[in-house]
């Protein structure tokens, strides 16, 4: 037992600061608008230190919370006294992310030869980091030149260009707060390229996917790096994807948030926001899917600099937004775009923040349909679909309302696996399912721009 308890010592002291020992997760049942009123003003209440995995919106959502040990008896009391029922969706968080940590620390130091080695089935840090154990009564872990690195997704990224040159590049569309480069992988039919010389790609149509732009969402930048490999390892193979490259450019970017995925590697695992500071305020970062220039600052964001869902000062404030806004705009043919988030099993399209419907509702909705339907068709995983603010939240200054009011038709967004009970930390052995289910998705989408251009 004794054993156990060090090595789980080792997984925080490698994987994070803050600690999430006690937090539960507490699925929440309104039953009627009192409720959700109720909740509502719980979701305001800083001093406790929640953090709503699902907000409080419709008696016919559930609201999912993580609850800080110390504000355990206050929150089961204020349900109790309210007669609001709940149920313990996870007992314990660091209890799941000890698991998690332990897959990571079980790939520690393998280096692949090529991305056919890369471990797909693993959750992976986006910069390299290395590591040896120092006997301590704490036992903690330092940086050391000579231990193994965490091979990691940027190493992928670069490892898949090489190997596909004229097919595969990589673009850096700016920087983050903190100088990562926003790195996009560009797919392109090798006969439109002069081998070693890469464009915009602003003469061809294009296909934009993007993952992780909520960093703690783990299965979506995972899902990114297992979407690259299946692009380049099908084409010329299956012929739907052939045809799709031939016509189109496809643009994959796995790392949107790289300030946030790290600080989720290096200090908080369930960190969602940017990384830059706000004046003002000792609460740091904005939600990237709040910041966009559609129905910025209206109801579905905050203005609180310490919620989760804060839209920021201005609509592009954040560098991880504004250049993707800058590179959709300066490229001028994108004909889908996708944004891949997870929990909740469901594919929204526009709009967010308003509910007069978007002018294509009656084909995004068929679509969605038929993508949902081939998604399900591989492990029987049930989606909900629809439009965002009718089938999840009202959600202000969200991604795909931007793309879509910039003349991008299909403009979509997933909530990857799971409904609840993993949430966040869907186990790393469901990656490659949660992977292959929604590429016949995205195929689906694909599949219906190449065949109704406009």
């Amino acid at each position: 037992m004794r054993g156990l308890w060090v090595f789980l010592a080792l997984f925080v002291a490698v994987f994070g600061n803050e600690t999430f020992e006690g937090h539960q997760v507490l699925r929440i049942t309104p039953v009627d608008e009192a409720h959700l009123s109720l909740l509502k003003e719980l979701s305001e209440n800083e001093q406790l230190g929640l953090d709503f995995w699902r907000e409080p919106v419709d008696v016919s959502l559930p609201v999912d919370v993580r609850v800080p040990f110390p504000s355990l008896q206050a929150v089961r009391a204020f349900l109790g006294y309210h007669e609001i029922h709940y149920e313990i969706m996870i007992q314990d968080l660091q209890d799941l992310l000890n698991e998690e940590q332990g897959e990571m620390l079980r790939f520690r130091g393998l280096q692949p030869r090529s991305t056919d080695d890369f471990t797909y089935a693993s959750y992976h840090t986006p910069d390299e980091v290395k590591f040896k154990a120092v006997p301590s009564f704490r036992n903690e872990l330092i940086r050391d030149s000579k231990s193994p690195p965490v091979f990691q997704i940027n190493s992928f990224m670069d490892m898949l260009v090489q190997e596909n040159p004229g097919f595969v590049s990589k673009i850096v569309i700016g920087q983050s707060y903190e100088g990562r480069p926003l790195n996009v992988l560009k797919v392109s039919h090798i006969t439109t390229l002069t081998r070693g010389s890469f464009s915009t790609g602003a003469k061809r149509p294009g296909l934009w996917i993007d993952t992780g732009i909520h960093s703690r969402e783990w299965v979506t930048q995972a899902s990114g790096t297992w979407f690259a490999k299946k692009i380049v390892t099908d084409y010329g193979r299956d012929a739907e994807l052939t045809d799709i490259l031939n016509k189109y450019d496809i643009f994959l970017e796995i790392i949107t948030n790289p300030d946030g995925f790290q600080f989720t590697h290096s200090s908080n695992r369930m960190w969602r926001k940017t990384r830059k500071p706000n004046p003002g305020s000792s609460c740091v970062g904005v939600d990237p899917n709040r910041n966009w220039d559609a129905g910025f600052g209206g109801a579905g964001a905050s203005s609180s600099p310490c919620s989760e869902t804060y839209r920021g000062p201005k609509a592009n404030s954040e560098p991880e937004v504004k250049s993707i806004v800058d590179f959709v705009t300066s490229h001028g043919q994108i004909k889908a775009f996708v944004s891949i988030h997870s929990y909740s099993q469901m594919l929204l399209y526009p709009y967010g923040y308003t509910r007069t419907p978007c002018k294509d509702q009656a084909e995004l909705h068929e679509l969605a349909k038929k993508a949902v339907s081939d998604l399900s068709s591989l492990y029987n995983t049930q989606y909900r679909y629809g439009s965002i603010i009718n089938t999840i939240y009202q959600a202000s200054g969200g991604t795909i309302d931007w793309t879509y009011n910039q003349g991008i038709k299909y403009s979509y967004t997933f909530e990857l696996r799971d409904t609840g009970r993993y949430g966040f930390i869907l186990p790393a052995n469901q990656i490659i399912p949660t992977a292959q289910e929604t590429w016949l998705a995205l195929m689906a989408i694909m599949k219906h721009t190449k065949n109704n251009p406009y």
